[in-house]
């Protein structure tokens, strides 16, 4: 945790003991209010995710077993001011029947708002709105707890980050502590500059999922993951988040069902949302050809390209019912970044085996086009989509677990690539053999 001597700096673990355990017993006493509220037939909660009713047990759980553990822990909690929250409890409406219920929230809540990320999230809300949005962040902010303090222990230094270059860039700034608002924007500012004012006060929106004036390295992940690639983030985010009609924040499954079928009568109207049970993950919900509403999830792709697939296929036409379809191709142009440049001894190597770096050593036919995260694995998008409908979602090489991947160019020898393809590539060809069998047998299986 930071300390005031310095930003690197780090408190004694029983620095916050004593204080943060107070906070934390009174956090406790909150929640232990809150799910008797919540458990009053008349407020007729549906138990379906995210729900009070099924996150506040597990809340109180995890938070009994972190007090079980030396300050260090609460330390984390204390600094994000995450346990203010839980004193919710105090001003939540005994009755939806209450239309002068005050506010649910007892924090200055940063999420978007109903239809963008520029609406504060408790404004003119109706208590309902109100208990949804709070099980939405109680969500987010159980989600964080289970990855940094697992079993009650503290573990944010190994926590790692998705995309590689995300992970190199928070790790080289704050180490693993959390940081607040302000400290983070500064810190981001060398990397992805965003003007202040409406668009740092939108990108907050989006990234504090805990609403705390604080980000944590987890947040910075799925916030990353959401608007990869990096070297696009924030463009991917402006186009994602800020600009499309399409985006809907804070909603649930049922809510988005509901805002649909407005439009069941034309299909291809869709909105995207952040997964509610999937952190880092989008859903998006669209009207069927005959008039049915389906909610799906991507799977191991941006965004963008899911959208733009989904366009020409005729799945998502009508974003919010709405007649104009943004164009999102230029987030698939390759960047600098994306580009690998191949040096002249490895294309000598290549050719002297007959081949050429770029060449996808699968199928031998495409160029590698696409780049896994977080191995940076290469091959070409066919064989990606032709392993991923007959495997599960790990890289074919060495089998870690795909969490994104970006789209790539290689440049021949003497290119303007920003970076060099990697100096290593044997374990690849290695298991070319075995990834071709695994294939054709899983491809007899499912005939």
């Amino acid at each position: 945790m930071a300390a005031a001597g310095g930003p690197g700096a780090r408190r004694g673990p029983f620095a916050l003991g004593a204080a943060a355990r107070r906070s934390l017993d009174k956090a406790l006493q909150g929640l232990e209010k809150l799910q008797r509220l919540v458990e009053q037939p008349g407020l007729g909660l549906r138990n379906s995710p995210p729900s009070l009713l099924q996150l506040l047990p597990q809340m109180r759980q995890h938070l009994l077993l972190i007090r079980g553990q030396p300050g260090a822990s609460l330390s984390r909690l204390w600094e994000a001011a995450s346990l203010g929250l839980f004193d919710a409890a105090e001003k939540l409406p005994p009755s939806p029947s209450r239309p002068s219920a005050p506010q649910v929230f007892p924090v200055d809540c940063g999420g978007g708002g109903e239809s963008g990320p520029h609406s504060h999230p408790c404004s003119h809300l109706s208590p309902r709105r109100k208990l949804t949005k709070l099980s939405l962040i109680f969500s987010h902010v159980l989600g964080e707890l289970r990855a940094l303090i697992p079993d009650g222990q503290d573990q944010g230094h190994q926590y790692r980050p998705s995309q590689p270059p995300a992970e190199a860039f928070w790790r080289g700034t704050w180490g693993a502590r959390l940081v607040s608002w302000s400290e983070f924007q500064v810190g981001l500012q060398r990397v992805h500059p965003v003007a202040p004012g409406p668009m740092a006060a939108a990108l907050r929106a989006t990234m504090d999922l805990t609403c705390s004036d604080h980000v944590s390295i987890f947040e910075f992940d799925i916030f990353t993951r959401l608007f990869q690639p990096w070297p696009t983030l924030l463009k991917n985010w402006t186009h994602l988040a800020v600009t499309h009609p399409g985006y809907v924040a804070f909603l649930t499954y049922d809510e988005v069902r509901a805002r649909l079928q407005t439009y069941s009568n034309k299909p291809g109207s869709y909105v995207f949302r952040l997964s509610c049970t999937r952190l880092g993950q989008w859903a998006i919900g669209y009207v069927s050809r005959d008039g049915s509403i389906l909610q799906t999830i991507p799977q191991d792709r941006p965004l963008f390209q899911a959208l733009i697939e989904g366009h020409k296929e005729g799945f998502y036409l009508y974003p919010d019912g709405k007649n104009v379809n943004p164009d999102l191709t230029e987030l698939t142009e390759p960047t600098p970044q994306n580009r690998i440049e191949v040096s002249p001894d490895q294309a000598q190597l290549y050719s002297q085996m007959g081949s050429t770096f770029q060449l996808c050593k699968i199928c031998a036919e495409n160029d590698k086009d696409v780049r896994l995260q977080p191995c940076g694995h290469l091959l070409c998008r066919d064989c990606l989509n032709t392993w991923q409908q007959v495997q599960a979602p790990t890289c074919p090489f060495c089998r870690r677990e795909i969490r994104g991947h970006e789209v790539i160019c290689i440049d021949p020898v003497g290119g303007q690539g920003a970076g060099a393809a990697p100096d290593e590539d044997d374990d690849d060809l290695e298991d070319v053999e075995s990834v071709l069998r695994e294939l054709a047998a899983l491809r007899k299986v499912g005939g």
